[in-house]
């Protein structure tokens, strides 16, 4: 049994690399994004409506972890508490845990989020640059992966860890 974080800064290509890393370990995904809007009609973002959801998001893992499943959680993690959480309940239920920070050359993102469409996600390009100033360092052992280049160099990237 696995529970995966892949977590950074919104536009960097988190749901590309965590829907890898689940194809890989043969995982349930739960995105942040879906999980908002299965809970809010109207999301506004405020630090309450975040820890609901990801207060939801880890009793959904939890759930699939008690079933057996492998769990990839894909959202910014951006508060130390929030993957202090979800190392706790790995380790409570003697689950492996892994942390993936995934990066991406500015310029990119900014191309990436004008270009999005059909996605869950309503982070733009000023709300990455919040985070960016706002992400509390990673004190946890973590993979990276550079998503800067195509899908074929994230998916080598991946090869490595996975």
């Amino acid at each position: 049994m696995m529970l995966v974080v892949v977590c950074g800064l919104p536009g960097v290509g988190k749901t590309t690399v965590a829907e890898n890393v689940a194809d890989r370990v043969n995982g349930r995904l739960i995105r942040t994004d879906v999980v908002r809007k299965s809970i809010f009609d109207d999301p506004e973002y405020t630090d309450e409506e975040t820890t609901m959801v990801y207060t939801e998001m880890l009793d959904r893992a939890e759930e699939g972890l008690r079933s057996g499943e492998n769990v990839v959680l894909d959202g910014t993690f951006h508060q130390t508490t929030f993957r202090e959480r979800a190392r706790s309940l790995a380790q409570s239920l003697g689950a492996d845990f892994e942390v993936v920070k995934v990066e991406c050359a500015t310029d990119v993102v900014e191309r990436r989020i004008r270009n999005r469409t059909d996605d869950a996600s309503d982070a733009d390009f000023e709300v990455h640059l919040l985070y960016r100033d706002t992400f509390d360092p990673l004190s946890l052992d973590y993979k990276l992966v550079d998503n800067s280049a195509g899908l074929e160099e994230t998916q080598s990237q991946l090869d490595q860890h996975f």
